[in-house]
């Protein structure tokens, strides 16, 4: 795979040299040498001295590996001028994986919108010095992927690295808008923005709609959210797809200073009101409507509905149907989640390999975020 992508030759190209003399590893092979040694479960620098010694994984490896003290050296000559090189190359890469794929797939994904996920994740780390980290709301110290992926493709396009306490909010637009650009060009589907409550912001739908694409973001249960809920006449609600006991409805409640054509999609799911956690901390007691949550404590309810908004701004005509469909094709974003959940089961962050994130290419110290 690396031969017939020209792996290491694109990823040397788009950072640039990371040494002054032209010896030992470029950037490129560092760069798959790590991703190879975390395939085969390495997860510190030391990992790489285990492969080295490894005679006949190292023979079928596809670039030779560092010593882990030289790795580790050429890693702090990452700067954000060979980030920012990295994703243009994985831009360049993807266009050239897509060309090599069957006709089939490839007409699949360049005909269809593609489909922007945005996600994080926090992945709790070791060692009490480490730079770059924080304590989340959960109490753990953590680094914090922020990922913008192409859905269909199962790839990231652009990422960056926060603190377990950062907002990912202010930073979505413009990973946002690098992740567009590392859409190869042969895709000339409209794109489509999702999202969780974590990216509720009318700035990032602002952002998708400047770039000419659509978003459908889930919204944060504010009063006016439940406002709009109530609002809803019975006759509005329509079976959704593919999911038991579930009903949808639309609402052309918007929050302020969104895009024109902002309205909201609303989910309800009734479930048995035995399932309602005592614990105020419970996140399903959040969704269900407080006069139902107050009668279903007290026993007199059987039933409750968990509420969910989406805000968005793909057309829907409830005469064919294409609301329910926008809420069902919503809630695959869960696939970018399962792929989040696996990787950090053996390529995760637990170990990030230093306490001193350097020295950044402005010439002073800077975390990752």
């Amino acid at each position: 795979m690396a031969d017939r992508l020209g792996l290491v030759a694109t990823l040397d190209r788009r950072i640039g040299p990371i040494k002054e003399r032209a010896r030992g590893l470029s950037g490129g092979e560092l760069l798959v040498g790590l991703a190879t040694a975390q395939l085969l479960g390495e997860d510190a620098w030391v990992g790489l001295d285990r492969c080295r010694a490894d005679l006949a994984g190292a023979a079928l490896a596809p670039v030779p590996w560092a010593l882990s003290r030289t790795a580790a050296t050429l890693a702090g000559r990452f700067g954000p001028a060979q980030l920012a090189g990295i994703e243009a190359a994985v831009g360049e890469l993807t266009a050239r994986w897509l060309r090599l794929l069957p006709a089939q797939r490839r007409a699949d994904l360049v005909l269809s919108p593609p489909v922007i996920d945005m996600d994080n994740t926090d992945v709790e780390v070791y060692g009490r010095q480490k730079e770059g980290v924080a304590y989340n709301y959960q109490g753990q110290r953590c680094g914090r992927p922020h990922l913008a992926s192409w859905a269909q493709a199962g790839i990231t396009l652009a990422a960056d690295l926060l603190s377990g306490n950062d907002d990912v909010r202010p930073r979505s637009a413009d990973l946002l808008r690098r992740a567009l650009a590392g859409l190869p060009a042969q895709v000339t589907g409209r794109p489509r923005v999702r999202a969780d409550a974590g990216y509720f912001d009318g700035g990032l739908a602002r952002a998708a709609v400047d770039a000419d694409a659509d978003f459908a973001i889930a919204a944060k249960r504010n009063p006016a959210m439940w406002r709009a809920y109530h609002s809803i006449p019975a006759a509005a609600w329509r079976p959704a797809r593919d999911m038991h006991n579930t009903e949808v409805a639309a609402s052309d409640y918007a929050p302020a200073g969104w895009p024109p054509g902002s309205y909201a999609i609303v989910r309800r799911v009734r479930i048995p009101a035995v399932e309602v956690s005592a614990d105020v901390r419970s996140r399903r007691r959040r969704t269900i409507p407080q006069e139902q949550l107050a009668l279903a404590l007290d026993g007199r309810l059987d039933m409750v509905d968990a509420v969910s908004f989406i805000v968005t701004n793909l057309p829907a005509d409830d005469d064919s149907g294409d609301l329910t469909a926008i809420e069902a094709w919503f809630r695959r974003r869960v696939d970018i989640e399962e792929r989040i959940r696996e990787a950090k089961l053996g390529a995760a962050l637990r170990r990030l390999p230093s306490a001193d994130v350097g020295l950044c290419g402005c010439g002073r110290r800077c975390s990752p975020g």
